[in-house]
């Protein structure tokens, strides 16, 4: 019989350090602190969805108990680290704060604690989306948080620190994950690809990597989806058809046209892209990037950019900029979405046009000042 399918975000998983992608300062400073004997009695991992913090934890976890350990370059092959893989391993404890969240399920965590590991070196609790767990249960567990056994190793995740009590905080050393780089999502996918078999443009990358927005398990969820409709062959257009995206050489030519102020021209990309079906704000979103670039660049040039092929200065750039994040809500939640795209675009063009009250009186003083004084008018 042919063993169970894996889809690509979980066949894929990080295993070691060396497999993180794209959060270079943990790994680092957990390998150091693995090497020195600096292990911390708590950890939190904080950042967005697909970064990589479950992970994170569990290849920590298998650093800690691996066959004589703990050691930072342990062999993924080891019987323990399978265990952990597997979630088979009973020193490592996965708990989902989510569903987990009352104060009675910390009670008994803290009456498992004080029995040693049965395999490894370490008991090590893994707690995903901490920030679920009740005020109740936050304050139940604050004291074995201070003051676990010696044996006891405790990993938190989550993607809203925010709801996360400053007592656990305080008591945890944080990392903040950041999300992946689209260039670093796309070297993982093409990886992917050559070990899978599978044929895949560059371009159709470079748009999976754009959708997923610095996660990397939703660019593998997307490219496994991808894969299953197209085959072994996945081109840019099937990305763009199923997801409803826009491609980088329209969105240029939209940040152009904006830059330009070419009412015309951005009517009729606007139209093309409607009756194509495309996801309109998910391309307001994505042409705010080429003209952040450009922002950037005048910034750099000393106040005005070329980039989009128009010169525009920093305060236009930004006016143009705020201008679109302004429409982001009404494109998003509006009744009509193809007009409040519109009337956002050319709000936005408007916006960049127009100048601010205060550089407009400078420029009149400067000007002002060069004139030439009337002697006549000066004498009265």
């Amino acid at each position: 019989m042919s063993s169970a399918y894996q889809v690509i975000a979980r066949k894929w998983r990080p295993q070691t350090f060396d497999d993180v992608v794209g959060q270079d300062h943990v790994v680092r400073t957990l390998k150091n602190a693995i090497g020195r004997n600096r292990i911390a009695h708590a950890y939190l991992l904080v950042g967005p969805r697909g970064t990589g913090k479950t992970s994170t934890a569990r290849i920590f976890a298998k650093a800690l108990n691996c066959t004589g350990g703990p050691k930072a370059d342990f062999d993924p092959a080891d019987p323990l680290c399978q265990a952990i893989a597997d979630g088979s391993c009973l020193d490592v404890i996965e708990i989902d704060g989510a569903s987990n969240n009352g104060v009675e399920q910390v009670r008994e965590l803290r009456e498992t604690v004080r029995y040693a590991p049965a395999q490894g070196r370490y008991k090590v609790y893994i707690i995903d989306e901490v920030h679920m767990l009740s005020a109740q249960a936050f304050n139940a567990l604050l004291k074995t948080l201070e003051e676990p056994p010696a044996h006891v190793k405790f990993i938190f995740a989550t993607t809203d620190v925010q709801k996360v009590l400053p007592t656990i905080i305080s008591r945890c050393q944080r990392f903040d994950l950041k999300p992946i780089p689209a260039e670093l999502i796309v070297q993982r996918l093409t990886t992917i690809a050559t070990a899978e078999k599978i044929k895949v443009s560059d371009a159709a990358l470079q748009s999976i990597a754009r959708l997923a927005d610095g996660g990397m398990r939703d660019a593998q969820s997307t490219f496994d989806q991808m894969i299953s409709f197209c085959g072994t062959e996945v081109t840019e257009a099937d990305v763009l058809d199923v997801y409803g995206l826009v491609s980088a050489e329209k969105i240029a030519a939209l940040a152009a046209a904006l830059a330009a102020g070419d009412h015309r021209k951005i009517v009729g990309v606007v139209d093309e892209c409607d009756e194509n079906g495309r996801d309109l704000y998910r391309l307001l979103v994505d042409v705010q990037a080429p003209i952040r670039s450009a922002l950037l660049d005048a910034i750099a040039q000393g106040g005005r950019s070329t980039v989009l092929g128009t010169p525009l200065t920093t305060e236009q750039l930004t006016r143009l900029l705020d201008g679109l994040r302004e429409g982001e809500a009404g494109v998003k939640h509006g009744l009509s979405e193809r007009i409040n795209f519109e009337v956002t675009l050319l709000k936005a063009v408007e916006a960049s046009r127009a100048r601010a009250i205060d550089s407009l009186i400078k420029d009149i003083a400067a000007l002002a000042e060069g004139l030439p004084v009337d002697d006549s008018k000066k004498n009265d």
